[in-house]
């Protein structure tokens, strides 16, 4: 479960470990309420990783699935204690273990699961 260790990895203390978990031409797209990254290479998402600012953040997933070689999960981003939005996320798996691709929806104002 690829997916749940990366986001234990961007929530630590050394988020740049979760490059060892991404394909050296991983793609990924985050949709966030101010704009969209994107990039085309695990370089690419490091640039993203170096520019993200940083907090006590945490991502909380309530629900996980896996079909084959497919992950999601949907949660809450909780900086320094407070809930600030709701993510959907989905990761597809190489034959290698490693993260081929990210895709990342956050919203601050629309929840599709009730937060527990």
């Amino acid at each position: 479960m690829v997916l749940r260790e990366y986001m234990a990895r961007m929530d630590g203390q050394d988020p740049e470990k979760a490059l060892e978990l991404l394909e050296p031409d991983f793609r990924f797209l985050i949709a966030l309420p101010g704009g969209r990254r994107t990039g085309t290479s695990r370089a690419d998402f490091a640039e993203y990783i170096a520019g993200r600012a940083a907090v006590d953040r945490t991502h909380e997933i309530t629900r996980y699935a896996v079909d084959a070689d497919v992950e999601t999960a949907y949660g809450f981003v909780v900086e320094q204690g407070v809930t600030t939005g709701a993510f959907l996320s989905a990761v597809r798996i190489s034959p290698t273990g490693l993260m081929a691709r990210y895709q990342s929806f956050f919203t601050t104002d629309f929840d599709l699961v009730d937060r527990p």
